[in-house]
């Protein structure tokens, strides 16, 4: 009876315990949410989230600053993130932070703000300017250096690589109005490259009023589109093969879903109404056209320079350059791929994100963060973007309006020569904390969440900055207003790859020149003829900018060993370069311009180049890119690289 009885009580305690088992389980879930509610809504966050505002629920820390103008940031899972910043005409050529553009940064005392700073890679004393793009496969980092991009192994030991990197693609364009090269890497190792346009939207003069498109738009043979390459194979070229997408004027921001979709973002066009004032109203020159998300296909074609897409009537229309009435007329457009989602005229999309982690509510996975970097062209409007927006996604497809996500980047005026900040580049976490960064004064963000995971998308609070319209007459892109941007520069990238497109990979030096030259055989005069005449059409690449001209000479140059001499290059060369092609400084001699701008100079300089590690086409590139305007003045190019032009 006793046995029993204890075997009862004991029996009771048991079930009494598995009943309290699960309560207890319930009872510190909801206190662990009702922790995270608090800590959400009621609790502030520290400090004052590094000057931008947030929804409830998130909060942000400076995680580095002053560290230069920082483009875009890629996060290893290790927790060490990698920025590449820039330099250059966008910034007024200022002077950068010394050391290398590429940056690695790593939290390790956890208090949301890096303590470790470790600067690598090229920097101004070799010549170099930086970039933008940045990405992470298989264990390695892929960076944008001027007109590359570069493969850096990441040792286990260290945040930083410590040996040269591999030159994965070279030659890209760095020409025009948007020289920069942004890229992301897909699972399989593809690597998808934007080439933004050289022009506003291929006028004959860029960014002049009245002034017709070309036609048909060769730019789009080398710009204005997405580019793959292969991320594991080394010493690829530029070409107009690689082609992948194309009437994307600049898609900065590349993304993939877990789908295997690929996404872009992209600016659309300025100056409708500055340009051709007989169609567009100043509010429609402020608010057309829409920025644009698309969902990237092989061979789609998205519309530039022949089609925007107008907000208002969220449809693809023609442009004025190409016979467009102010938006009522749609035309060839109709056949062309329109945006899954758009966003308010000139706010600059530099950046995107997909979020696939978990820390944040539940509502934001799988939806796409987007960087605005501001605008500079809404006036006698406000300025807008400045901002971070996200744009919630449903099976590739807008599912609902987005909402400003992060604001008041831009502090007490909302105009790129006086914001505070302006956003640029977007990363994830490993711990699913998003970065932010700036490239105005170098700052990176770090937003984390801690409220409840059913919360639902939240907007911002309001901005208490203002827009500055106060000299709207001054307003320009930060790049400058170039006429001829399409052809900047084309003589001297032309002559330097029409010397070098099929040479023997040693270039001889300037005392053996003569007899280097002696001894391998010129181009047929035929093929010569051929090139001039093609040249000289009004429809041909020379038309309409270098890039397309340079990639059709090399397509037909006769012989791994056909050596253009100074004589023979030197006709062609005053003949098919336009005479403000002529105008920018060279390293060698500015006199040089009067006569051939092939020779023994240029020779000498290129093999000096490439005596400090560059191939023959990259010493070409880099000879094209400091002749261009807006490349760094004379004086920084010569000290930058010791002296060694020819005459110093």
């Amino acid at each position: 009876m006793i046995a029993t009885m204890t075997w009862m009580a004991r029996g009771a305690v048991v079930s009494a315990c598995m009943l309290a088992i699960p309560l207890l389980t319930a009872s510190l879930s909801v206190a662990q949410d009702a922790d995270r509610t608090v800590a959400g809504g009621a609790r502030p966050c520290a400090g004052d989230n590094g000057g931008i505002t947030l929804p409830p629920g998130f909060c942000a820390t400076v995680f580095a600053d002053n560290i230069g103008h920082a483009r875009q940031m890629v996060v290893a899972p290790n927790g060490v993130l990698y920025v590449n910043t820039w330099s250059g005409r966008y910034y007024r050529n200022d002077k950068p932070p010394a050391g290398g553009f590429l940056i690695a940064l790593k939290d390790t005392t956890g208090n949301g703000r890096a303590d470790v700073v470790v600067r690598f890679g090229p920097g101004t004393e070799s010549g170099n300017a930086g970039g933008t793009g940045i990405a992470l496969y298989n264990g390695a980092l892929y960076a944008e250096t001027n007109d590359r991009i570069v493969r850096y192994a990441l040792p286990a030991e260290a945040v930083a690589p410590h040996d040269p990197p591999e030159v994965i693609v070279s030659g890209l364009p760095l020409t025009g109005d948007h020289p920069m090269h942004p890229f992301k890497i897909d699972a399989q190792g593809a690597l998808y490259v934007d080439l933004g346009s050289a022009t506003n939207s291929c006028q004959v003069a860029n960014r002049m009023p009245n002034s017709p498109g070309i036609q048909p738009c060769t730019e789009l043979e080398t710009r204005a589109g997405i580019w793959r390459y292969d991320a594991n194979r080394t010493g690829q070229r530029f070409s107009p093969a690689e082609r992948f997408a194309t009437g994307l004027r600049n898609g900065e921001g590349i993304v993939f879903d877990s789908a295997g979709r690929i996404f872009a973002t992209v600016h659309g066009r300025d100056q409708l109404r500055e340009n051709w004032q007989r169609f567009y109203t100043p509010e429609q020159g402020a608010n057309e056209p829409a920025e644009e998300l698309v969902q990237l296909e092989q061979g789609a074609d998205y519309g530039w320079p022949y089609c925007y897409f107008d907000l208002a009537q969220r449809k693809l229309v023609l442009a004025p350059e190409y016979g467009g009435d102010g938006g009522k007329t749609v035309g060839l457009c109709a056949t062309k791929r329109a945006p899954i989602a758009a966003f308010p005229a000139h706010w600059a999309p530099n950046d995107l994100l997909l979020y696939n982690a978990r820390q944040f509510p539940t509502a934001y996975q799988g939806g796409a963060f987007i960087a605005f970097h501001g605008s500079w062209n809404r006036a006698p409007f406000p300025q807008g973007g400045y901002n971070v927006v996200f744009q919630p996604l449903a099976d590739g497809k807008a599912s609902g309006q987005f909402v400003v996500f992060a604001d008041g980047f831009a502090g007490a005026i909302e105009e790129p020569g006086q914001a505070a900040h302006r956003p640029s580049g977007l990363a994830l976490g490993p711990d699913g904390a998003l970065y932010i960064s700036d490239d105005q004064r170098g700052r990176i963000w770090r937003v984390t969440y801690s409220g409840p995971a059913t919360a639902a998308i939240a907007a911002a609070p309001a901005r208490s900055s203002r827009a500055d319209n106060s000299a709207p007459q001054a307003a320009t892109p930060p790049e400058g207003v170039h006429p001829k941007a399409g052809l900047q520069g084309c003589s001297l990238q032309l002559c330097c790859q029409l010397h070098l497109a099929q040479q023997p990979t040693r270039l001889p030096s300037a005392s053996a020149s003569t007899t280097a030259k002696s001894r391998v055989r010129p181009v047929r005069a035929a093929t010569e003829r051929t090139a001039r005449a093609r040249l000289r059409g009004p429809t041909s690449p020379a038309a309409n900018g270098c890039g397309a001209m340079a990639a059709w000479l090399r397509s037909r140059t006769p012989s791994p060993l056909a050596y253009r001499s100074r004589a023979s290059t030197g006709l062609p060369c005053r003949q098919w370069a336009e005479p403000s092609c002529l105008r920018p400084r060279f390293p060698p001699s500015p006199r040089m311009f009067g006569r051939s701008v092939i020779g023994a100079e240029v020779e000498r300089w290129v093999f000096a180049k490439r005596m400090d590690g560059l191939d023959a086409a990259g010493a070409c590139e880099r000879a094209f890119e400091i002749g261009s305007a807006g490349h760094g003045s004379t004086a920084q190019e010569q000290s930058a690289r010791g002296d060694r032009r020819v005459g110093a």
